[in-house]
């Protein structure tokens, strides 16, 4: 299974390095990575595969608001199924 990843934030060095970092920590594999900068604004969507996390996938999403608070950062990680769900008429 998958998960998104969605990043919005002023643009600084190292917030890709960073958000991936954190995925190797859980060992969530980054599959596919979309990022562009928008002015002074850093977009990222990140698609994850969450297979083999070696922790629960809340615990996973938690682990990120260190990098939020850090960062100064809008992260935003739900899973494939609710993802897609969303997005069906």
């Amino acid at each position: 299974m998958n998960a998104v990843i969605a990043v919005v934030g002023k643009d600084t060095t190292g917030i890709l390095a960073t958000v991936s970092s954190q995925c190797t920590v859980y060992n969530a594999n980054i599959v596919e990575v979309s990022q562009t900068v928008l002015k002074d604004y850093f977009a990222m969507i990140m698609v994850v595969n969450i297979d083999n996390l070696n922790c629960s996938f809340e615990d996973f999403v938690d682990s990120f608001a260190n990098v939020k608070t850090e960062k100064n950062l809008e992260i935003h990680i739900m899973h494939e199924d609710i993802f897609n769900a969303m997005h069906k008429i």
